[in-house]
């Protein structure tokens, strides 16, 4: 491989992990693309966005920022390192500059997952106040979250969620990278998590290049085919340049 061959950073999203883009990543690796999965920490969408700005800048030659829920607010800042090429958005939000995650939803009515939201305290080191960790109810997370996924595999991801620190939602976004960057956007036309006028909506501020998928939230672990050929044509951009 050479550097200019791109690689292709996967940033998952709250709820789940890196696991999430198990099928997307053997169609990637069979193009010949190098491919990148971090864990994201879900504890601030700075913090979190500073970790994955850290991952890119570590990469020689470019990248191309894949961002699915939640990593799409979090490639949103990340996504302005100089080496990041194009954007890709993942049933994801695309925030504005100054906006939060609670601002953009808050546009909008609410989704299945508001009423299944659980709230658990965690210790937050060197300090007295506790912090709130956000999941899902288990036993509503496979038809909110993955509907169209397998069910074991559904019930699997039910209980080893990967939680969202709740200060992430109230953050707002020092910079929006898609306003220097071509960026894709997929929609989850039957989308329970997010509601999809929220990614539209998004999506369409921004003017990107977007596709609709019937499938639930966790896309990419319905449909990967769909998932990557808008990688590859994100790819293929790069190439034409």
């Amino acid at each position: 491989m050479t550097d200019a061959t791109p690689t292709v950073v996967l940033v998952h999203g709250a709820f789940a992990d890196a696991s999430s883009f198990a099928r997307v990543i053997p169609e990637l690796l069979a193009d010949g693309l190098k491919v990148l999965a971090p864990a994201v920490p879900n504890r601030s969408l700075t913090g979190d966005a500073a970790y994955i700005a850290s991952v890119v800048r570590a990469i020689p030659g470019p990248v191309v920022l894949v961002g699915h829920s939640y990593g799409g607010a979090v490639i949103t800042v990340a996504g302005a390192e100089d080496n990041v090429k194009a954007l890709v958005y993942l049933a994801g939000y695309a925030l504005e500059e100054g906006e939060s995650l609670g601002e953009l939803q808050g546009r909008f009515p609410d989704s299945e997952l508001a009423s299944a939201l659980v709230y658990t305290p965690f210790p937050v080191e060197g300090s007295d106040e506790h912090g709130t960790d956000v999941t899902v109810e288990i036993d509503r997370f496979p038809a909110i979250f993955a509907a169209d996924v397998d069910p074991d595999l559904a019930r699997v991801l039910a209980v080893s969620q990967r939680p969202l620190a709740g200060a992430a939602f109230a953050e707002a976004a020092p910079v929006a990278a898609w306003k220097t960057k071509p960026s894709w956007g997929l929609v989850s036309s039957s989308d329970h998590t997010i509601n999809p006028d929220v990614e539209r909506y998004g999506y369409e501020r921004a003017g990107m290049t977007t596709v609709e998928v019937d499938s639930s939230h966790l896309v990419m672990l319905a449909h990967p085919d769909k998932v990557a050929d808008l990688i590859r044509e994100a790819v293929k951009n790069l190439a034409a340049e």
